[in-house]
């Protein structure tokens, strides 16, 4: 990715926020980062922070709408010039961009929400950090296992208020459920089964090569990832449906479902990832639905009142769920979601909705007092942290490795074996094929 060189001035101690604290190198990173390192910037509890957004239509269009009720909008950036003047109009005067590497030069930018696909995230996040700009990241945090641990460890060198868009964690239902979890309810915890309803992928690529369309940038939506055609079935929404820029159901709702699990049990990185039941792997398409369990080791239990043992996860899409466990029926009000089973009863939960099960059991339960405070807000809690200094709840501290598992189940998948994970590695010790599917691939151009 190529470096834009900006001029900075050291600052004093205390300043504007549209002041550099002071500027250094990102000396050992651990990647390939083009542009110097600027320390976090910070703005008075009453004044508005300067937004850039990048992405603007489908969830981009949506953080757009979030965050322009609480700050200032000084820039866009789409690749599609027509999505892009769409939201120009609604805020005549931001600049505009179709390239997010001439945004990122723009001086006034307090920090910057990256919404475009899953395939640049990880490159538009990562300029944005090195800049010197917070950043919200739309979910999954990456494409690929590699970019999301670059970008774990990059966001905790800089110091920069991080936060990825898993806006159901600011509900208030998941707030309960980890209380009633961490509290004891059911008891130790050793088996969570979570599903999703989504479909993607089972589609064979097109082969027809009509004309890219006049408003869309195609090499710049490309961005990093290889040279590919263009075709309508790829791009806008449908490029989940392919390796090539998503990761179907598990990378777009693992996130979502996963986090409750990884939040409540204090889950991080996986000792094992084992493909349990799909569809044939197709070199393109990803899979409409799958079968993946996770086991993760014991952990340290700290503020949590329960026992922390290891533990397997198993995730479901595409229709499938723990039916073996709860009877079909009583699934079908649930189209997606997590179940808890510990050693005293289970836990179930979808997005809005919780129940402890059986519930004759639970029916005189006395839930506990509520220690969890409930959110401002997914947007407001990170614009609130960049100007008071604070901590979110899903930073990329938490975020990465919740985006390393999700994205894991792929790979074992794609590769058809258990995966023996060492984390602090990043690769899968019984299984060298693996790699390619671990790490990122970019063509010449650019670089993280």
């Amino acid at each position: 990715m190529p470096h834009h060189k900006t001029s900075l001035e050291r600052p004093h101690a205390l300043v504007n926020r549209r002041q550099f604290i002071r500027a250094a190198g990102l000396a050992g990173a651990g990647a390939a980062l083009a542009g110097p390192f600027i320390s976090p910037t910070r703005a008075a509890a009453n004044e508005k922070l300067n937004i850039a957004v990048i992405g603007v239509a489908g969830r981009g269009g949506e953080n757009l709408k979030e965050v322009a009720a609480l700050e200032n909008i000084v820039a866009l950036c789409d690749v599609d010039s027509t999505r892009l003047a769409g939201a120009a109009q609604k805020f005549p005067a931001a600049k505009t961009y179709s390239d997010f590497r001439r945004l990122i030069d723009q001086k006034d930018i307090d920090a910057i929400l990256v919404a475009t696909p899953d395939h640049t995230h990880a490159v538009a996040t990562a300029a944005a950090l090195a800049s010197g700009r917070h950043v919200y990241c739309e979910k999954p945090l990456t494409h690929t296992v590699s970019e999301a641990r670059i970008i774990t460890d990059l966001a905790r060198k800089t110091g920069l208020v991080t936060q990825i868009g898993t806006q159901i964690h600011a509900g208030n239902n998941y707030r309960r459920v980890v209380e009633l979890v961490q509290s004891g309810a059911i008891g130790t915890v050793r088996e969570v089964h979570v599903w999703a309803g989504a479909v993607y992928g089972g589609h064979d690529a097109p082969k027809e090569r009509p004309p890219v369309p006049k408003e869309l940038d195609w090499d710049l939506w490309l961005g990093p990832v290889k040279e590919h055609p263009y075709h309508p079935d790829f791009c806008h929404f449908k490029w989940r449906n392919w390796w090539h820029f998503g990761g179907g159901s598990l990378a777009d709702f693992g996130c979502h479902f996963m986090d409750l699990p990884f939040w409540a049990l204090g889950l991080k990185y996986p000792t094992s990832v084992e493909p349990v039941s799909g569809p044939p792997v197709h070199p393109e398409s990803t899979p409409p639905w799958l079968i993946v369990r996770y086991e993760f080791p014991e952990r340290k239990n700290g503020s949590i009142k329960v026992p922390l043992p290891a533990l397997k996860l198993t995730w479901y899409h595409g229709g499938r769920k723990p039916e073996n466990i709860l009877p079909e029926e009583f699934l079908k009000k649930w189209g997606g979601g997590v179940l808890f089973v510990g050693e005293n009863g289970m836990l179930i939960s979808d997005y809005g909705k919780h129940a402890l099960l059986p519930e004759e059991k639970f029916k005189e339960f006395q839930r506990p007092k509520e220690f969890i405070p409930n959110s401002i807000g997914h947007h407001k809690e990170w614009t609130q942290a960049i100007k008071s200094g604070g901590k979110t709840t899903c930073p990329f501290e938490y975020s990465g490795p919740l985006t390393e598992a999700a994205l894991l189940g792929n790979v074992a998948y794609r590769v058809g074996k258990k995966l023996e994970w060492d984390a602090k590695a990043l690769r899968a010790t019984n299984c060298p094929e693996a790699e390619q599917l671990v790490q990122h691939h970019y063509r010449a151009g650019w670089r993280i």
